[in-house]
């Protein structure tokens, strides 16, 4: 299936999971699915550095927060649709992308990780010292309760559902679409060894500037509605530990080697997180994240899909 084709079918499954949300008929369907959407773009966008390439970003929650803030600084500024919004939030986002790995992305494992994480940390100093945005304070986000589609009127939290969803597909359609690429193969490439590929002429550096500036750009999209969705943003909201430990486990969880691995990490330990914050306490789901590493890592350490991959060519073999 090319990439239109599978474009196509996206959207569809994407049209039909909406309107079976509607037929439920249960509001809270939306705001649990617009935190599960928002999880799969955020570790499909992690994967293309961390999966595809093979470096680990703990910088995940500074280009979220990127993209909520780059809202916040355009709302008090001159408010503009959210769709706008979310392009800019790509923009900057992925310029901030290109910065970090130009800047970090000539060292490697744990100091390329360390190098990710020290900039989340450097990102929300800023954004807590920078009064306009709100600093340490936050900023509230006013919405209204409706809003106009094509002369529909639907709540606005449908409207947020969709406009995630659109970022989700953009994430996985774009994620799929490099690993069928000879980008995909560059990337592989790194990941299996950077040396050899180097010395076989690969360009790795700009393979993974490339990476990088689509990670981060993706991102950013993912954490532009957000302040929306919210209400209230403030600084320890926005670079929660949440984000930059779910976007790793997921795709860990799902499988890292290609586009599916993410979507079905977020989905099964996104729904379980919206479960056990609906039954129990949403204080549970990082050790929820941490007893299913634990688990995958010394089950099936290539994930839900190598697991299903393995399985196959066993029972084809026979």
């Amino acid at each position: 299936m090319n990439t239109l084709k599978f474009s196509i079918v996206s959207i569809v499954v994407g049209a039909a999971v909406y309107f079976c949300g509607r037929l439920i008929g249960i509001g809270y369907v939306f705001f649990a699915g617009y935190t599960i959407l928002q999880f799969i773009a955020l570790s499909s966008a992690w994967n293309i550095l961390g999966g595809y390439c093979g470096y680990v970003n703990f910088g995940s929650a500074a280009f979220f927060a990127l993209g909520a803030y780059t809202t916040v600084f355009f709302y008090k500024f001159h408010p503009l649709p959210i769709p706008l919004l979310i392009m800019i939030a790509a923009v900057v986002s992925g310029i901030v992308g290109f910065g970090m790995g130009y800047l970090t992305l000539r060292l490697r494992g744990a100091f390329f990780a360390i190098a990710t994480l020290a900039m989340a940390v450097v990102l929300q100093t800023l954004v807590v010292n920078w009064d306009y945005v709100g600093g340490s304070r936050g900023a509230y986000i006013v919405r209204t309760e409706t809003v106009e589609i094509a002369g529909f009127s639907i709540e606005y939290i449908q409207y947020l559902f969709l406009l995630m969803m659109a970022v989700a597909i953009i994430a996985i359609v774009i994620s799929r679409a490099i690993g069928r690429t000879q980008l995909g193969f560059g990337f592989a490439t790194i990941r299996d060894d950077e040396l050899a590929a180097e010395a076989s002429g690969v360009p790795t550096l700009r393979l993974k500037l490339i990476a990088t500036t689509i990670s981060g750009a993706l991102m950013g999209m993912a954490g532009a509605p957000f302040p929306y969705y919210i209400g209230y943003l403030q600084p320890a909201s926005a670079f929660a530990l949440d984000y930059g430990v779910n976007s790793i486990a997921m795709p860990i969880i799902g499988g890292t080697t290609s586009w599916v691995g993410p979507l079905v990490g977020a989905i099964l330990l996104g729904s379980l997180q919206q479960l056990a914050t609906v039954t129990i306490s949403s204080a549970v789901n990082l050790l929820i994240v941490g007893l299913l590493l634990v688990f995958f890592v010394v089950v099936a350490p290539n994930g839900l899909v190598g697991l299903v991959q393995e399985h196959v060519r066993a029972w084809r073999k026979k």
